[in-house]
């Protein structure tokens, strides 16, 4: 009865698993960090272990505070639970969903003091009750686990010391060099079982207070159909951004999830965009530069009016990013800038842009494809702007630019009474009464990129993470990534 009662937890964990891999990146290893207990601080070390995991491209991590909860529904979705967690028992369903995550083929990882959480040690003091070790073990975490404190285990001061991989055939070390140097605390007289295989280990000096001997480092255990890794480094952020830390961890964790360790693939990253951003002539808030901050793929320089277009800008930019209000630009200058439009290089205008070189009209008729009329021209009323207005601004069509942007709610300044080329790719519209409609459009000029936008006069657009957005993809896409 009891093996029945098991055996129908585990189709519905297993049907559960399906309904929730949706929420996960497709082709990601799925790794929960159960953390939320230690004696280390774990709201630094939790952080670093999932960025570090993140960073290799091949995980997608979750991680939870209160382990306590979990069930076999909860953890069946992943492929491999880590333990950055030393504190107190879990439920009895918590506890055997992870044994039997484990036992059908599945990956635990324990990091540095989750080896003392539930194991076979006695209570020794206030000191042991402070870091969680209890007075009735987890049988099951023991064997999983291979090796865990008991009372003749410890460590001496924190040093320097190697660390050299004695399985060199093992997936986690394979590859990499035989020895790597780390600073943290080097535990000594852990209580081994037979089922773990070491796979590293440090000499443990006696003049650090150690043992004079080599002891284990990382080992790993056959659990079930599973595969569990321990690290006994990590006391702390500092030792975890150990590179030998970080690559032991990484790849044991992707052992752990796999049953081996791909190689890290190689790609040659794009070079980066080289944006020239030009400002002048209008008073603008310093939060307009932060639109910028932190785009790997972008370099970007400024370079304020007058001037700007005093050189050959095709050499050294791919793109402009005209966010300036200037009109004494002189025909040196014009040529220049025709010139890179004409090289095929791309243009992003943005806001008050729309009122520069306004006596120029191939640039405001061809190229910019609209225009802000500074005062009543024939034909036409004086553009009006508003600030402070409260907009829903709609795609107004499908295009790599809007992809994934949808509608934003901001607040920003418009413009009324402005001329749109009539052959303009309309991107983004709105009907508030204070504007014509099309915000954002894509040029009819041919031989170049142009895009121009009417958003972002202040820090409430700049700010705005759907505009930010909009911006580094419109910058991608005029220079034609």
């Amino acid at each position: 009865m009891a093996r029945r009662v098991l055996l129908l937890l585990l189709f519905a964990a297993a049907a559960w698993s399906q309904n929730t891999t949706a929420f996960f990146q497709p082709g990601k290893i799925r790794a929960l960090i159960i953390s939320g207990r230690n004696n280390h601080d774990w709201r630094e070390t939790t952080p670093l272990l999932r960025q570090q995991l993140v960073d290799t491209g091949k995980f997608d991590v979750r991680a939870t505070e209160e382990p306590s909860g979990m069930t076999a529904e909860t953890v069946a979705a992943y492929d491999v639970l880590i333990l950055d967690y030393n504190g107190p028992r879990w439920r009895e369903a918590a506890e055997s969903a992870v044994e039997e995550f484990v036992k059908a083929g599945k990956g635990l990882v324990l990091v540095h003091g989750a080896s003392y959480g539930f194991g076979e040690m006695e209570l020794l003091g206030d000191r042991h009750v402070k870091t969680g070790i209890h007075e009735k073990p987890w049988p099951a975490f023991v064997s999983m686990a291979g090796g865990t404190w008991s009372a003749q285990t410890g460590h001496g001061r924190r040093h320097v010391f190697t660390v050299k991989y004695t399985d060199r055939e093992n997936p986690i070390g394979r590859g990499l060099p035989e020895t790597f140097l780390t600073s943290d605390e080097l535990y000594h007289r852990m209580n081994m079982r037979p089922e773990a295989h070491v796979i590293a280990t440090a000499f443990s000096a006696i003049e650090t207070g150690g043992t004079g001997r080599e002891e284990p480092i990382l080992w790993t255990v056959a659990y079930g159909k599973g595969r569990v890794f321990q690290t006994v480094l990590g006391h702390d952020t500092a030792a975890m951004m150990e590179p030998g830390f970080a690559a032991s961890f990484t790849r044991a964790t992707e052992w752990a999830a796999t049953g081996g360790v791909k190689p890290l693939v190689e790609t040659q990253k794009e070079p980066p965009i080289r944006v020239l951003v030009v400002t002048g002539g209008h008073d603008h808030a310093p939060s307009f530069y932060s639109l910028f901050n932190g785009r790997e793929d972008l370099a970007v320089t400024v370079d304020p009016q007058p001037g700007a277009f005093s050189h050959d800008l095709r050499k050294m930019y791919d793109v402009l990013v005209l966010y300036d209000m200037y009109q004494d630009v002189p025909e040196t200058e014009r040529r220049n800038l025709r010139e890179f439009l004409e090289s095929g290089k791309g243009v992003l205008i943005l806001h008050h842009a729309l009122a520069s070189l306004s006596d120029w009209q191939w640039w405001w008729e061809e190229v910019r494809a609209g225009k802000y009329f500074l005062k009543e021209e024939p034909g036409h009323l004086a553009s009006t702007y508003l600030h402070d207005q409260d907009l829903i601004v709609e795609p107004a069509g499908k295009h790599p630019i809007t992809d994934g942007i949808g509608t934003i709610h901001i607040i920003d300044e418009t413009y009324k009474h402005v001329w749109v080329s009539p052959e303009a790719r309309v991107l983004l519209k709105t009907d508030h009464p204070t504007a014509d409609g099309p915000l954002m459009w894509v040029s009819p000029y041919q031989k170049s990129r142009v895009v121009y936008c009417m958003l972002g006069h202040g820090p409430e657009a700049h700010n705005h993470p759907q505009f930010r957005q909009l911006i580094h993809n419109a910058v991608r896409w005029v220079a034609g990534r």
